[in-house]
């Protein structure tokens, strides 16, 4: 699904993910480590240009995204200032009034998708989206019939997020709030003490992290 992104536009590389409407937010693929990287970036800090595309439902460019101010999601511009990203492409996934996924494009080199190449990135996030939740139903079909068979698969990804929102469970009992709230709670600690939120997670399914109204 991420590979047909670099083959037919000027990009370095690519991440699909669900993201949007009920279903649990993760990762389906990442073509490289920073790819996967700056998803992780964005879902650990709550702010980037993914969100603002899943706010609006419109494309976000960004074709010299290192030589501008980002006043809607500063921390995560500082972040990049780290990695070799020097143009961001964000396209939604929608079809229709279904928020299905996002996919994330990055370049280590600065420019502007020219109209050709803006109407390919639609035609393959269009694609994209089809697929996306034609896998989302078979997930779902799969549950329904009783298979743990794809939901295992999925889980062992090592982009899979299934720690991370059961540790926000945890939490949401620990704490009383709710899921949202939960979220919250694991990105600011993980903010704090400079950690990922997948280790916060880890820390928190292995018990060895509580969370107390108190603490």
């Amino acid at each position: 699904m991420c590979a047909r992104f670099l083959d037919e536009l000027p990009v370095t590389g690519a991440a699909v993910s669900v993201f949007g409407g009920a279903v649990t937010e993760t990762v389906v693929c990442a073509t490289d480590e920073l790819a996967a990287r700056l998803d992780e970036l964005q879902f650990d800090l709550g702010e980037g240009p993914r969100w603002q595309a899943a706010r609006t439902r419109l494309p976000v460019l960004e074709a010299h995204v290192r030589e501008v101010a980002h006043p809607l999601w500063p921390i995560f511009h500082t972040a990049l200032m780290d990695t070799e990203v020097a143009a961001l492409y964000v396209f939604p996934l929608t079809l229709g009034a279904i928020d299905v996924g996002m996919v994330e494009l990055y370049s280590t080199t600065p420019g502007v998708l020219d109209h050709t190449d803006r109407a390919q990135a639609l035609v393959l996030a269009n694609q994209a989206a089809w697929k996306l939740l034609d896998r989302l139903l078979r997930v779902q079909e799969s549950a329904v019939n009783g298979s743990a068979e794809t939901e295992t698969t999925a889980s062992a990804s090592p982009l899979s997020r299934r720690e991370i929102h059961q540790a926000t469970g945890m939490v949401l009992v620990q704490m009383n709030v709710t899921p949202t709230e939960a979220l919250l709670l694991l990105r600011a600690h993980a903010f704090s003490h400079g950690k990922s939120v997948r280790a916060i997670a880890g820390d928190v399914v292995a018990r060895r992290l509580q969370f107390t109204p108190d603490t």
